[in-house]
């Protein structure tokens, strides 16, 4: 007899619609970084900015992105998840507007902060939205894929998206992803359910301001450290701010009687080595992608959307994956899963190794591309599944805030670190290709450690580490009033 388990997931209309419309938002998410991040040489021509303040168009929203996700998905958690979400997305919209219009540097990069810190309430919001409306199980690991697989593809399809638009002006870029959150925003309302919030619980109102505090202090001193010096006295006090910061948010949830964030819930194995793998995943990735795209485009003189072409099929190998990436977690488990997506990404940065001054894009360029994207549909939604696994409905929001923010937290760190070491070896002005390949090589190699290191954890013996058994609940939009 077919159990909830075993049986063939079939969705309702309504479901299908709740999980479109906050994997578009997901989705918009990706799109924005990455279409801006091939925009970065007009916009520094068009506006007179200089690479040291260009880099905040991108570093600004990964600010707001990564110091924010817990607080956005335990605030989803205590005031309820519909509200959050809209909320943040109508902000998330007046943000890309101020941007699409901004006509100095200093209006843009705040443009880009808001829209980070819009991006770190829906991200974890929309994501306990499924763990809380999808039955653990089949069913939760089928919606969680398909909208894992929604924000991988969007970020790899904004590269083709940006090329495009870039060439009309680079202000498409900022305003491109308003029409599907308006279209979000219309929709949301009549298929998102209403939940109850949890504000009788009680308020954790100082763990709520240092808890955002420390990670703006830790982010912000990460992202400046390459410009400052690791070992500047700027960037040595700015540590020591976070770490004291963020030791007064743990003495303050240790004492409360409604805490912010339960800290035990990462003594769970799993969840733990869901992070970690998070953050090898992510650094490694985007440490590449920054790595290779200023090669190629700075020194070998290729052309956005020719870059973004080259690195496409990695990005169809993500998205075609949304059918099966379920299928195979209840096959083969989340943990082999995410081992083995890592192992195929250590084994692509290895392979990119061999690149040359004229690379052949079939023999030296496209294997890697295969190989990396291959290893990113089979670890990120497996990531986030056992990052979720077994933690009750209403710490759903915690849980996935903390992947996520390992995700954007973990990537500033490793591009910080990488981007450090390329420019501690990079040439003199008018130096030849094979010299700037030169500087660029121990980043490529970082980037595969970071990833050897990930796929280490993965594999690292479990002994007794045991994932929970899926728990068949009653969706939350079932079992609470509507009203």
């Amino acid at each position: 007899m077919n159990t909830p388990d075993t049986a063939t997931v079939r969705w309702s209309k309504q479901r299908w619609a709740l999980l479109l419309v906050l994997c578009t938002v997901l989705a918009l998410d990706g799109l924005d970084v990455s279409m801006v991040g091939v925009a970065l040489p007009t916009i520094g021509a068009q506006l007179g900015i200089g690479t040291a303040t260009l880099q905040w168009v991108v570093s600004g929203y990964v600010l707001g992105y990564g110091s924010l996700l817990l607080l956005g998905g335990r605030l989803a958690d205590l005031l309820g998840r519909r509200r959050i979400f809209l909320i943040a997305l109508s902000v998330f919209v007046l943000a890309s507007l101020l941007g699409g219009v901004a006509d100095n540097p200093q209006l843009l990069i705040a443009a880009r902060f808001i829209k980070g810190l819009a991006a770190a309430f829906t991200a974890p919001t929309g994501f306990s939205i499924i763990t809380t409306n999808f039955a653990e199980g089949q069913e939760r690991n089928k919606a969680i894929s398909i909208y894992s697989v929604f924000g991988a593809s969007g970020f790899s399809l904004g590269l083709i998206v940006g090329g495009l638009v870039t060439g009309l002006s680079w202000r498409w870029t900022m305003i491109f992803s308003m029409p599907f959150a308006l279209a979000v925003l219309a929709l949301g309302p009549l298929v998102i359910p209403k939940d109850r919030p949890q504000v009788g619980r009680g308020s954790d109102l100082a763990g709520a301001i240092a808890l955002p505090a420390g990670m703006l202090t830790l982010v912000y001193t990460v992202v400046t450290a390459p410009q400052a010096g690791w070992t500047s006295l700027r960037t040595i006090i700015g540590f020591l701010v976070a770490a004291l910061i963020l030791a007064l948010f743990g003495v303050v949830e240790s004492r409360v009687r409604h805490p912010l964030i339960r800290f035990s819930i990462m003594k769970q194995g799993w969840v733990a080595r869901a992070n970690l793998a998070a953050v090898a995943l992510f650094g490694a990735y985007l440490s590449f992608q920054t790595i290779i795209t200023l090669f190629l485009q700075s020194v070998l003189g290729w052309q956005p959307l020719t870059l973004a072409l080259a690195l496409l099929p990695a990005g169809l190998i993500v998205a075609g994956s949304a059918p099966f990436a379920d299928r195979l977690i209840d096959r083969f488990g989340a943990p082999r899963l995410i081992m083995l997506g890592l192992a195929s990404q250590v084994i692509g940065y290895l392979l990119f190794l061999r690149v040359d001054t004229h690379p052949s894009y079939p023999l030296a360029i496209l294997p890697s591309v295969l190989l990396i994207g291959l290893g990113f549909a089979m670890a990120f939604p497996s990531i986030n599944v056992q990052a979720t696994a077994g933690i009750s409905n209403d710490e759903q929001g915690l849980a996935a805030g903390l992947v996520q923010t390992s995700t954007q937290v973990g990537a500033a760190l490793v591009l910080a670190v990488t981007t450090a070491v390329v420019a501690s070896g990079m040439p003199q002005a008018g130096a030849s290709a094979g010299q700037m390949l030169d500087a660029y090589r121990p980043g490529l190699l970082l980037s595969a450690l970071v990833a050897v290191a990930g796929f280490g954890v993965a594999a690292w013996p479990r002994r007794r580490l045991r994932v929970p058994e899926p728990v068949v609940v009653e969706p939350e939009q079932e079992r609470e009033p509507v009203g």
